[in-house]
């Protein structure tokens, strides 16, 4: 199921990163007052016309080992559970385990 989600993810991924000069585009001209409604109307229209997936706002970090989407750091891209497991066994370099 991890994996699913992972290729999912990956997938919304490359589709913000394919429609982001677009989407910044039409953004920013339907915002612009100095233009004429009728315009802003028609930018507006095409930036609802692009696929959902293509907004960053749906793109999430994921786990790239468990594909757990909550608490994830995003340095690491791995979750809470499994970097204190990978830290616990020193696989992450330059991680410790503190200790006061």
């Amino acid at each position: 199921m991890s994996d699913k989600r992972n290729i999912q993810d990956q997938k919304r991924r490359l589709l913000a990163e394919k429609y982001e000069l677009r989407r910044k585009l039409y953004k920013a001209l339907s915002k612009d007052t100095d233009l004429p409604n009728d315009v802003r109307e028609k930018h507006r229209c095409k930036l609802a016309d692009l696929p959902r997936n293509s907004s960053f706002t749906r793109v999430m970090n994921r786990c790239v080992f468990t594909g757990r989407a909550r608490a994830v750091y995003q340095m690491f891209r791995v979750s809470r559970i499994v970097f204190r497991d990978l830290a616990s066994r020193g696989l992450l370099h330059g991680v410790k385990k503190a200790s006061w």
